[in-house]
């Protein structure tokens, strides 16, 4: 089916979720309302502690005001009445004791042990063999020392256990020592008195261990610190001890004091626990402001207590009131935005693109002018009270350079796309002055003037002159809406009109100065960049000319082929061309793999497989994309580069392959590009361009019937293969695309008319008065040895 016969080209365009969408347009939304109630975030009263008031305040409500201060001190008077918590280890009694007792009956149990037979009591032995019991049990005692050790806690001499050895570690000894323990754990040994005596005021509570019983100790002097508790040892153990042997005494005495523990220890986490619990007990103390009473008179002092009033008054009434209208005011953002991108923005090719990043870009865009107008109605504000001579604040905003916007929209997705984003602005940040309908309309018609005359500024200085011509439209807008609102005073419009201008030039400024952070920002390539790309002095199409001149060559003619044909059907011309010229630069790496750069008639394929040709070919398209990269030649480039060839076949080395193996199956998608297929007219251009100038090169004797014959027939292979599906070609513009292809092609490939030249004797042309086209025997025979030696022979050019 003949494609020029067709009405309709189905386009697809891929969309983007619901759930993207809504979540940018909710997060634009968001900050917008930031911006225009910044309070939302601080809530700012007017005057400060120490300030005079100006005027009378009177309270509008009823207000329930929190005292914090006085909160606060109760706060610390509960946490201060909680008393501190100490741990009483009333089980560290049995504890020690039941040491004592074990270790202490280990040796003695080696001396209760009955006689060996033949030792019975009244049976005499001899004195060797009572030295020989003697040693064998002092042996075992001995061995026992270890255990004796471990079992008690402690340490011992080997001089202490000598004297238990001779009191064969009488159970008296260890009764006396428990005695004493007992006596002073009773009372009570705490680990740190000093910190214990600043709570001597009001006591302490006391946990008994296990039970956790409480009980109130207000005499905490009656504790034993550690070093107490050692001295106490001695003197509680001086009766019970009267009479005994001096270093049995005081054995006694040691073991008993190394064996004194604190059983009394703070227990801070439940203390705090108590007095975090305490604190939490108080609710805030508040006290009311009954509707009219007077918080303040002017001319009186601002204190603290005021300005508490103040705040409650500004938290509890304002900021409700400022919640309302800022949810009023994002719900009115948040419809707006979703109608335009429904009705506008949707089904645009700019966004289809790259749906996600431009939609992204846009909303910044729109949030950046919402900034720049809120910050400089603030600013406008303030100078005008600040001034020493009369200046009203809606002169100065007119100078606000809200036109950026639209204007910076224009440069990268064209007038379009900016219009109804203009639009959207305007409306949006009549908000800020307070819903002034002259100024939405001001700012709406000056930036889309702004973005109109901006559409087609390639340079800096075009922009500039837009600037100054969207001034002076900005003076003239003024005057209508002076006349309008009857403000015909001389100062008055000398100074509207002076910001107005200025707020043309700034906005050009803005737009200069802005265009390079969204080129790198947000992947878009300007005019201004692509005029620098269009330059064959490149390095990179220096390069090509130098490294892979058929493929320069080819490059130059596909720029200026799909040039020509973006014109024709209202794509971006300039764009076209610049991919146009690096679509191929991929073909670098291995200039001689590719038969425009082969010379001489030596084909390297003819060596290599089907399947390896293939990928060599395949490979350019991925060399190309990185070293597009690598030189940041900007997203829409390494786009073209990707996409020029689309999924199409490499249908000589297929069918060649098929030829090779003739029993075997070849998988046709081993030999198609792996996409994706073209996405923008630009990229479509360049794939068709591509096709029809390698295809026209191979045409014998080229007519205007037999180029446009191959023209049509290229694309139609190209639309049959479904290779433009994917980008927004109509079968209109395929009909203007062949018809420019053609003329372009036609004028390269003109018939030209045969030089005159001396006929040789005998020769056709000598016979017939006609030329053959072919070369004449004087020129076919140059190459002899003899030709190039005759007088007036022109040398070959390129031999030695």
């Amino acid at each position: 089916m003949n494609i020029f016969q067709r009405t309709d080209i189905s386009v697809k365009k891929p969309n983007l979720t619901a759930w993207i969408v809504i979540g940018i347009l909710a997060a634009a939304t968001l900050v917008s309302t930031l911006i225009f109630y910044p309070k939302l975030i601080v809530i700012q009263t007017p005057y400060q502690v120490g300030d005079i008031a100006d005027e009378n305040i009177k309270a509008a409500r009823d207000v329930f005001i929190e005292d914090g201060r006085a909160t606060r001190k109760k706060q610390q008077e509960s946490r201060d009445r909680v008393l501190t918590v100490y741990d009483h280890d009333v089980s560290l009694i049995d504890q020690l004791k039941n040491r004592v007792n074990m270790a202490f009956a280990t040796p003695r149990a080696v001396f209760e042990q009955p006689p060996a037979l033949g030792q019975q009591e009244g049976v005499p032995v001899s004195e060797a063999v009572e030295n020989t019991r003697k040693l064998n049990l002092r042996n075992q005692v001995w061995e026992k020392k270890q255990e004796f050790e471990k079992t008690l806690g402690i340490s011992i001499s080997n001089g202490a256990y000598s004297i238990l050895f001779n009191e064969k570690f009488s159970p008296k000894i260890p009764e006396l020592i428990n005695r004493i323990l007992t006596e002073v754990l009773t009372n009570g040994v705490v680990s740190n008195k000093e910190l214990l005596l600043r709570e001597n005021d009001r006591g302490i509570v006391l946990k008994t261990v296990g039970s956790g019983n409480e009980r109130h100790i207000t005499n905490l002097r009656q504790f034993y610190s550690l070093d107490q508790a050692k001295t106490m040892v001695r003197i509680i153990g001086d009766p019970m001890l009267k009479g005994m042997e001096y270093n049995l005494v005081n054995l006694i005495v040691d073991f008993t004091q190394r064996l004194v523990q604190p059983n009394i220890t703070l227990n801070k986490s439940e203390t705090e626990k108590r007095r975090d619990a305490a604190e939490k007990s108080i609710k805030p103390i508040m006290y009311q402001i009954k509707k009219g009473e007077m918080i303040l008179r002017e001319g009186e002092r601002i204190s603290e207590t005021d300005m508490l009033k103040l705040q409650a008054i500004a938290h509890q009434g304002g900021k409700k009131k400022l919640l309302g209208k800022a949810l009023g005011t994002g719900l009115i953002i948040f419809v707006l935005l979703m109608v335009t991108y429904l009705i506008h923005l949707r089904h645009r090719p700019e966004i289809a693109h790259n749906p996600s990043g431009r939609l992204l870009f846009l909303a910044a865009v729109m949030v950046s002018a919402f900034l720049i107008a809120q910050v400089s109605v603030s600013l406008a504000v303030s100078l005008s009270e600040e001034m020493t001579y009369s200046l009203n604040a809606s002169c100065m905003f007119y100078g606000i350079p809200l036109a950026a916007g639209a204007m910076i929209i224009c440069q990268f997705m064209g007038f379009s796309v900016a219009f109804p984003l203009a639009v959207v602005t305007a409306l949006l940040t009549g908000l800020l002055f307070e819903n002034a309908y002259l100024m939405s309309l001001y700012f709406l018609i000056n930036s889309v003037m702004g973005a109109y005359w901006s559409r087609h500024c390639r340079h800096r200085r075009d922009l500039i002159k837009t600037g100054a011509k969207l001034g002076l439209f900005n003076m003239a807008l003024v005057a209508i809406i002076n006349i309008y609102s009857l403000n015909l005073g001389v100062p008055e419009i000398f100074w509207d009109w002076t910001f107005a201008f200025i707020g043309g030039i700034s906005a050009s400024i803005v737009t200069i100065g802005v265009a390079p952070l969204v080129e790198m920002g947000f992947g878009f390539t300007t005019d201004s960049t692509l005029l620098e790309l269009s330059n064959l002095d490149q390095p990179l199409m220096r390069r090509l000319m130098l490294e892979a001149p058929g493929t320069y060559h080819h490059s130059v003619i596909v720029g200026s082929l799909v040039e020509a044909a973006a014109s024709e059907i209202g794509a971006n011309p300039l764009l076209a061309k610049v991919c146009g010229y690096y679509h191929d630069i991929g073909k670098l790496k291995n200039p001689l793999h590719f038969i425009e750069n082969q010379s001489e008639g030596k084909n390297i394929h003819n060596k290599l497989a089907p399947s390896m040709s293939c990928l060599i070919l395949i490979s350019h398209v991925k060399n190309g994309v990185e070293l597009a990269r690598a030189n940041k030649l900007g997203q829409e480039i390494i786009d073209a580069i990707r996409q020029h060839h689309g999924t199409s076949l490499i249908s000589y080395f297929y069918e060649k392959a098929k030829k090779q193996k003739k029993d075997q199956p070849v998988n046709i998608d081993n030999f198609r590009y792996p996409g994706p297929k073209p996405q923008t007219k630009e990229t479509a251009l360049v794939m068709l361009a591509d096709q029809v100038e390698a295809a026209a090169r191979t045409v014998e004797h080229p007519t205007a019937s037999r180029i446009q014959g191959l023209v049509q027939q290229l694309i139609n292979k190209t639309f049959s293969d479904n290779q433009l599906d994917e980008c927004p070609l109509t079968l209109k513009d395929l009909h203007h695309i062949a018809k420019s292809f053609m003329k372009i092609l036609t004028g390269i490939y003109h018939h030209r008319i045969d030089y005159p030249e001396k006929p040789t004797p005998g020769s056709a042309k000598e016979k017939n008065g006609r030329s053959d086209h072919k070369q004449p025997d004087s020129l076919q025979n140059i190459n002899g040895s003899n030709t190039d030696d005759r007088p007036g022979t022109l040398k070959r050019l390129g031999q030695g």
